[in-house]
């Protein structure tokens, strides 16, 4: 019976079922890189679901029957792709399958930003009632910039057109548009936008996407959301951008660094929003996820020669 590793500390039943044949080894909630080639060495698996940590080349070095590492979910940064190309390693991703859920948490930030959500909360838990005094702000008629429109990205300015906003949108990859999605350049997603929301993967040619520059370029008190991945957005840029009113309000479902550090700047933020990178974290996105990992995995063990899959 060979064996696959899942970098976490469990895996939804259903995708267990259909992993029967295979021997499950957990690495824990969080996974260190010795973590996982002690793992690799131990169990020498043909197949690695990614939850949480990083799979560079010394895990992949560590395991010689590895065919296939599959993500728990769609984002692969935390893979690095070159390195399983050179070792005939293939990277499959369960793209989509996380889309509601994630664009439903942007949604969440982006109307908890506009609305002052947990500033009021906070205030009327401490005895204060500020009707007199406090003004949120009204999406409908606002233009929102969306980067990237994948299945996220989509799903989001569909949500977003039912409020009543106008979506602008750069994706250079993008085709077939809904009629309610303008495509755009940067610039004018930077110009045009109340609120930008992130939904595209991290590269290295847009880490740092948004920064002192790009923020410098916006409407003053442009609301950002990123329920995308940390290293977009330069984060002391961003910082200062609340600080100075140049961003109103900030919700962020990701960081450069997680899990976040106690002490961390944007804890004290009144306008900044945070969530600890759960936004495609549902019950049935956790399913979905799952499923999507473990059925592409074994596709790919499908193709390869000389894999066992059963004792």
């Amino acid at each position: 019976m060979s064996t696959i590793i899942v970098t976490g500390a469990d895996l939804a039943q259903p995708a267990l079922d259909l992993l029967v044949d295979h021997h499950i080894v957990y690495a824990g909630k969080a996974p260190t890189e010795d973590d996982l080639i002690a793992l690799c060495r131990q169990h020498d698996p043909v197949a690695i679901i990614v939850r949480y940590g990083k799979v560079g080349a010394a895990v992949m070095d560590a395991a010689p029957s590895l065919q296939v590492i599959s993500k728990h979910g769609s984002g692969t940064d935390t893979i690095d792709k070159a390195a399983a190309t050179a070792r005939g390693i293939e990277v499959v991703a369960a793209v989509g399958v996380n889309a509601a859920a994630v664009a439903e948490q942007a949604l969440a930030l982006l109307l908890a930003c506009a609305k002052s959500v947990v500033p009021l909360d906070a205030r009327m838990h401490a005895g204060h009632w500020d009707k007199a005094t406090h003004k949120s702000l009204e999406l409908g008629g606002r233009t929102v910039g969306l980067v990237g429109l994948g299945a996220i990205g989509l799903r989001f300015a569909r949500m977003a057109d039912a409020l009543g906003m106008r979506v602008i949108g750069f994706d250079p990859f993008a085709r077939n548009l809904p009629a309610y999605v303008q495509s755009v350049d940067l610039p004018a997603i930077w110009r045009e936008s109340d609120a930008i929301s992130l939904h595209c993967p991290l590269t290295d040619d847009n880490r740092g996407l948004l920064n002192a520059s790009t923020l410098a370029q916006c409407k003053r008190g442009v609301i950002v959301v990123n329920t995308a991945r940390g290293g977009l957005i330069d984060e002391a840029a961003l910082l200062a951008a609340v600080r100075s009113g140049q961003v109103s309000a900030a919700g962020l479902d990701s960081f450069a660094v997680e899990p976040m550090a106690a002490g961390h700047p944007f804890q004290s933020e009144k306008n900044v929003v945070l969530s600890p990178h759960i936004g495609g974290v549902t019950g049935d996105a956790y399913v979905n996820m799952g499923v999507g990992a473990a059925r592409n995995l074994l596709a790919v063990l499908a193709r390869a020669p000389g894999v066992p899959t059963a004792a």
